[in-house]
């Protein structure tokens, strides 16, 4: 029978994941894939390391080269991650006619209009499935299966740490650091959690969703990023209360010729699908104008969920090298638009509810006082509530008020002079509605 011979660039918990993947379903990847997938060949730092699987000797190395300038390896995996070496090391495989599959959201946001075009110059194909979503096919998704619509929104939770936390916050009462030391302590979050409680993760990913999705190159710089770290039991439980939960989303909105990309939590309807996904779970709702809203749903990440999405890319570009028909599908899905088509839209421009929350002395006058400043910038109210005093002693009340819709930089002038009030005790919450995709 066939073989396509693959190499594996790093072998950490996905690439574990990956390798153990191939062993334990060769039978089943033959019999649907038609040829055998070998592989022959994983380059780690650490190669004399025990490991979870078992590998033959000579299988692993600690070269790099031994992958790379390997002329029967066809396609090569990449799973170390980060900016650098990845890139230099994608870049030499796809100059040498190698596929490459890869999970690296990172190197993509950063150099995916580079890495996208050396793969089109070489005629080979870039997979990276895994790089958004663990185990849930959004990528092919978006460019394959939604190929006839034009997308409304993508919104998702597309971060398991930081959904983690939140639904801990929300189901157990736990403060942020308890659910984050929890999160921890089970392998959901780093020692240094802030590429995930920052929204930096989730804003690679976006990036990555929204270029393929409207054709337009969307930097990480673009996206407009805000974390959870700020969120509070007290948020918690006062968007409980209205009948929302809090969330961490990530959304791609286009408006006419103007497309909105950007992470921060978000209060979402109790009733709306997003709020059912708790734990680690990640989940993305797609409207396109045909299809009209869809949710994909899973495990957003883990060693042998992230591993199946790159077995199953994998086998995709195996399909293309028995057919010859590399590059079937652009690595971007879509020819580039032209700069004049569509306009990122900055944070200012939207249109939203808003959830704010105000610690205040409590004193009369204080509300009529908050409330005039926003109806200085056009903005009326939906909802006010006034809680006790603090157990502090510190005399201060928190005030929640929900405006109705109003765009953002109204809302953000309004803070700036509600701030200078004497009486406004620290800094104001700003929490963005999301309604979109309510049951």
């Amino acid at each position: 029978m066939q073989t396509i011979q693959v190499g594996l660039l790093g072998l950490g918990n996905v690439g574990t994941g990956v390798v153990q993947i191939l062993q334990q379903q060769a039978t089943l990847i033959t019999q649907r894939l038609g040829v055998h997938l070998a592989l022959k060949r994983v380059a780690t730092r650490t190669p004399e390391r025990p490991r979870e699987v078992a590998l033959q000797v000579g299988q692993i190395s600690g070269d790099v080269r031994d992958v790379l300038q390997d002329p029967e390896i066809a396609i090569v995996i990449e799973l170390i991650g980060g900016y650098e070496p990845a890139r230099t090391y994608i870049l030499e495989a796809l100059q040498r006619g190698k596929h490459v599959v890869t999970a690296n959201k990172a190197v993509l946001a950063q150099h995916g209009q580079e890495l996208f075009e050396a793969a089109r110059t070489h005629g080979v194909d870039i997979g990276f499935e895994a790089s958004v979503g663990g185990g849930i096919p959004i990528i092919r998704t978006l460019k394959e299966a939604f190929v006839a619509n034009r997308f409304a929104s993508i919104i998702g939770i597309i971060n398991g740490t930081t959904n983690y936390i939140l639904s801990r916050m929300s189901d157990q009462g736990l403060r942020f650091e308890e659910a984050l030391k929890e999160a921890q302590d089970l392998g959901f979050a780093e020692a240094d959690p802030s590429f995930d409680v920052d929204g930096i993760d989730a804003a690679q990913k976006i990036s990555l969703l929204a270029s393929l999705a409207y054709g337009t190159w969307v930097r990480q710089e673009d996206v407009y990023t805000e974390g959870i770290t700020r969120v509070t039991q007290l948020d918690i439980a006062n968007a409980r209360e209205m009948g929302y939960c809090v969330k961490l989303l990530a959304l791609a909105k286009r408006d006419q010729n103007r497309l909105g990309v950007r992470v921060h939590p978000a209060l979402v309807a109790a009733g709306a699908e997003l709020a059912s996904v708790q734990g680690s779970y990640n989940a993305v709702s797609v409207t396109g104008d045909m299809v009209g809203r869809n949710l994909l749903i899973g495990r957003g990440a883990g060693a042998l969920p992230t591993g199946s999405a790159v077995v199953g890319d994998v086998v995709d570009v195996a399909r293309n090298v028995l057919k010859s028909s590399s590059g079937r599908v652009p690595p971007q899905g879509y020819e580039t638009l032209s700069a004049n088509e569509l306009q990122l839209q900055g944070i200012d421009d939207i249109t939203c509810k808003h959830y704010l929350r105000f610690q205040v002395l409590d004193q009369p006058g204080v509300l009529s006082a908050i409330a005039g400043i926003l109806g200085e910038q056009g903005i009326s109210l939906e909802t006010v509530i006034q809680k006790g005093r603090s157990a502090d002693q510190s005399g201060t009340v928190s005030v929640v008020m929900m405006t109705h819709e109003a765009k953002e930089q109204a809302v953000r002038q309004a803070l700036e002079a509600i701030q200078t009030l004497p009486y406004v005790q620290g800094e104001t919450m700003q929490i963005r509605v999301e309604d979109s995709g309510q049951d």
